[in-house]
């Protein structure tokens, strides 16, 4: 991708200057600290599963599978554009001098109404839920409440973290996530509870542990500073919004769409864990690509106030050359180790082909990332929004037409689809926005450093 329209880059550097220049060319700030946290939360999702594969029989698995899958459809869906927006106008006050607690209190008024609507739209589809989706369990609907309400606080400290450099802090919440989660299991089957709600109070309450620790530390104090108005932390949240919606929405729906589809006996259960946990093997590459672009937010955000545009274009190219490496590597790893690690990591059966599509679904799905990042960076929220849910409505009319395919396949060709049609709808956009003669504003473009980052 050639980003043509952002700035010439600046003269050559001095040779006292050589030094600064190398460490502004080095990886971002904070990706070391962050990308520690990322793989503490890859390896404590991959742990989670098999703790709960041991612990609970088929149907219990199946139970937490969906619970999982379904909490990281909305949570990051809901508060990661307040996540977004907060650590943006956050890292634009630093930059400037200024405090940032009345920010702070805005936002958090935003992600109070958020969570009190989700949370009645859920107790309101309690019944269906329970009885349909959860296979008869009421508990896991009490459950899922609390995790959307857990992940509130998670996503705005996070926020708090990023938008102030705080990265440690930032790592600790991301991968206590997944620490506590596997303490808690490993201690509940220790004692030999097999009871499915508490293995799904333990997904719900999980999170919140981090945040504790890190404010119980002064993490996310922040200083007094100028009055906020809602146009300093809401810009374009709407488009944000339902682009967050559909792109979380969109990376979660195979293993939401199998527990719909799939039988309610046995084979049905196994189907559904065993979908879920390829799907986890499928995005473990993913855990470097978000370290790096939770790392870059801050850090474009002060270059863009001093207008270093330059960095941003080696940015850009940065992330589109680490999506095409990882996504490659991911693929090829999937066909050639796939069933072997599914067969002794989780004591799971899933074919070459359908890690290999899972793989290469997730693969595109990070091309429409980096692509959607550049058109956000264009002026180009709405049609961000636009083409994840493209994508989404993508997945659910391949999932419709495709009624007499086997469940497995039907689901992840429809997984193939949506992400490939997200991922054509974002060059499309990206190309017509060049050709236009749009240019990078300097304000938008750091919020795509954290954009849609996929949760588990």
């Amino acid at each position: 991708m050639r980003l043509t329209n952002i700035a010439a880059p600046p003269p050559p550097a001095a040779s006292g200057d050589k030094k600064t220049l190398a460490a502004r060319l080095s990886l971002p700030e904070g990706t070391l600290s962050v990308g520690i946290g990322l793989i503490l939360s890859g390896i404590g999702s991959v742990l989670f599963l098999r703790i709960v594969g041991s612990a609970l029989d088929d149907r219990g698995t199946s139970q937490i599978t969906a619970l999982w899958f379904t909490t990281f459809a909305l949570a990051p869906g809901l508060f990661l554009p307040l996540e977004q927006e907060l650590g943006r106008a956050l890292s634009a006050r630093r930059a400037l001098g200024q405090g940032g607690r009345p920010l702070l209190r805005k936002v958090l008024l935003l992600g109070a109404c958020l969570a009190g609507v989700v949370v009645i739209a859920t107790l309101a589809a309690g019944s269906w839920l329970a009885h349909s989706y959860f296979d008869r369990s009421w508990i896991m609907v009490i459950a899922l409440v609390l995790a959307v309400a857990s992940y509130a606080p998670v996503h705005l400290s996070r926020g708090i973290c990023s938008g102030v450099g705080r990265f440690q802090s930032y790592a600790v919440v991301i991968g206590g996530d997944g620490a506590v989660r596997i303490v808690a299991c490993i201690a509940l089957s220790i004692v030999g509870i097999k009871s499915v709600g508490a293995f799904g109070f333990a997904v719900a309450l999980a999170p919140l542990l981090g945040v504790i620790y890190i404010a119980t530390r002064g993490q996310l104090k922040l200083d007094e500073g100028p009055p906020a108005s809602w146009k300093e932390v809401t810009p374009n949240l709407g488009w944000l919004l339902l682009g967050s919606l559909m792109a979380a929405a969109l990376v979660n729906a195979g293993p939401i769409a199998i527990n719909v589809l799939a039988s309610k006996d046995t084979s049905g259960h196994q189907l559904k864990t065993f979908f879920g946990k390829g799907v986890i093997l499928a995005r473990i590459p993913l855990f470097m690509f978000q370290a790096v672009q939770a790392a870059l937010l801050p850090r474009l955000a002060r270059l863009a106030t001093s207008g270093e545009m330059f960095e941003f274009r080696r940015g850009f190219k940065r992330l589109m050359g680490l999506v095409i490496l990882v996504g490659a590597a991911g693929t090829i790893g999937a066909f050639v180790l796939g069933p072997f690690v599914m067969e002794h990591l989780f004591k799971a059966v899933l074919s070459r082909q359908t890690l290999a599509i899972l793989a290469f679904g997730s693969a595109l799905y990070m091309v429409a990332l980096a692509a959607a990042q550049a058109v956000i960076a264009l002026r180009g929220h709405a049609l961000v929004a636009l083409g994840w849910t493209v994508g989404m409505v993508s997945f659910i009319v391949a999932l419709l037409v495709q009624r007499n395919e086997e469940v497995v396949h039907r689901v992840e060709i429809s997984l193939l689809i949506g992400s490939g049609a997200a991922m054509v709808s974002f060059l499309l956009a990206l190309r017509s926005k060049l050709a236009s003669g749009a240019e990078f504003d300097r304000a938008l473009i750091v919020e795509t450093a954290l954009d849609f980052p996929v949760e588990s």
